[in-house]
């Protein structure tokens, strides 16, 4: 197995053992960056030389037994809305062309000092307002679209042009993109990872995640991003927590939510079947499926739309009045209709938020887990605006794509996308598992034990 095929956690018991240098390791995925970006465009900023520089002075610790964890030396890639000192942070728009950080995020500086190594930033839908990233190719099918926004880091990590990436999720916008191209993406509990650093898209939604190749890499990840951080107005101020989640495949005792309305509602036959055959394989490593019935559902598309567009109008307001035409034509259109919606809305919004939280809570006393479709469609073609379903009813791709994943930023809880095999086009199927606030471990328990069961994925088809 070539280097850049491993995964995070084979990497670093590698380079723990002394069986792969850091060097080695960044130079295959370096390699692998030339050979494919030509045809997936993941990243906006490739820091080669910055990231050879790091790989042998983490070969220099690693040789002196100075290992600082186990990201010690692993490539990573980051979201083109997370600050780095010195590297440019675009958003992947005009708007910010010549932008250059200053100082880095939180998150980015924690990363550091545990060794990673940053190959580059990768490419978001501008602004982090979209679910397609149209710049960036489906890594198994470059036809095809990366979903958003966070559609580099997906490909990334699916292509093995990194062994991990972060994205962030305001709608969806890690776990679309990691069901769309067969990687695992995880939206932590709202305030966990701390934002400081990262350009925001809506302040009240916004979260920052990893994605990963396995569950296992999940929890490695997670361990050094959580923390409470005071220049995040909404970062949590909670005891660091264990998330590894073990080698066990017993599942008896935990019960998974099976949704009866909702998310099982204008879902393809294909994402369907598949998520149903995953929820099966956890009953029969000894779980309990409880039917369960998701709460205000009719509220759910208005809700997410209400806070987000005007949050993020907010944000962009000095920009969008003095240079309106560095946007692309689909952000600036919503960014503008922010613009226009009354403060009423915006406050009925808020307070749907508070109910929705409660109700899901209540759901949430019955069973450990939610099990169903991350998204309701496998990665449609490049340009398709609308997806039309067996009954007749057309949806736009972009409602599809958010419908499914927006529950879990209005309610803040914590959700995570694992793969569950492919359509006859060959293309993912994701499942999403959301549990309690907090719950970070018993979504990796289960995610890991489902993985388990499953042969060893490959790499995407298209690299």
């Amino acid at each position: 197995m070539r280097p850049y095929e491993l995964s995070l956690t084979a990497a670093a018991e590698a380079i723990r053992t002394r069986r792969l240098s850091p060097v080695e390791l960044v130079d295959s995925v370096l390699d692998r960056v030339e050979r494919l970006e030509p045809r997936l465009n993941a990243y906006a900023t490739v820091t080669a030389e910055r990231a050879r520089r790091a790989a042998r002075e983490a070969a220099d610790e690693a040789a002196a037994g100075r290992l600082r964890g186990p990201l010690h030396g692993i490539p990573m890639g980051l979201k083109d809305l997370i600050d780095v000192a010195g590297v440019a942070t675009t958003a992947s728009s005009r708007v910010r062309a010549d932008h250059r950080a200053q100082a880095d995020s939180t998150v980015a500086a924690r990363l550091s000092a545990s060794g990673a190594v940053l190959v580059g930033k990768t490419h978001t839908h501008e602004f982090a307002y979209g679910l397609t990233t149209p710049q960036t190719h489906n890594a198994w099918d470059t036809g095809r679209v990366a979903g958003g926004s966070s559609g580099g880091s997906a490909v990334a990590v699916a292509a093995g042009t990194a062994a991990f990436a972060l994205g962030t999720d305001t709608g969806g916008s890690i776990r679309v993109p990691a069901a769309l191209n067969g990687v695992v993406g995880l939206k932590p509990t709202y305030g966990l990872v701390p934002r400081h650093g990262v350009t925001s898209l809506s302040w009240s939604l916004d979260h920052v995640g990893p994605l990963t190749r396995t569950v296992e890499d999940q929890a490695l990840v997670l361990a050094v991003l959580a923390g409470h951080d005071p220049r995040d107005p909404a970062s949590l101020d909670v005891p660091a927590r264990d998330c590894r989640p073990g080698a066990a495949e017993d599942l008896t005792g935990l019960r998974v939510g099976v949704p009866r309305n909702y998310y099982f509602e204008h879902v393809d036959a294909e994402v369907e079947a598949a998520v149903r055959r995953a929820v099966d394989r956890l009953e029969a490593l000894g779980a309990r499926l409880v039917e369960v019935e998701i709460p205000m559902t009719r509220y759910i598309q208005a809700t997410q739309w209400g806070l987000m567009v005007p949050e993020a109008t907010a944000y962009h307001e000095r920009t969008l009045r003095t240079a309106p035409e560095l946007y692309q034509a689909d952000v600036r259109i919503l960014l503008e209709a922010g613009e226009l919606m009354p403060a009423g809305d915006y406050l009925r919004a808020q307070r749907s938020r508070t109910l929705m939280r409660r109700e899901w809570a209540r759901v949430l006393e019955g069973v450990d887990v939610i099990a169903a479709p991350t998204v309701p469609a496998t990665a449609v073609a490049a340009g398709q605006e609308t997806i039309t379903w067996p009954d007749g009813t057309v949806e736009a791709v972009s409602d599809a794509y958010v419908r499914l994943s927006a529950p879990a930023n209005l309610t803040g809880l914590p959700s995570l996308s694992v793969p569950v095999g492919h359509d006859t086009a060959g293309l993912p199927i994701g499942m999403q598992l959301l549990g309690r606030p907090l719950g970070e471990s018993v979504l990796l328990r289960v995610g890991h034990a489902y993985e388990r069961t499953r042969p060893a994925r490959e790499l995407a088809s298209a690299a």
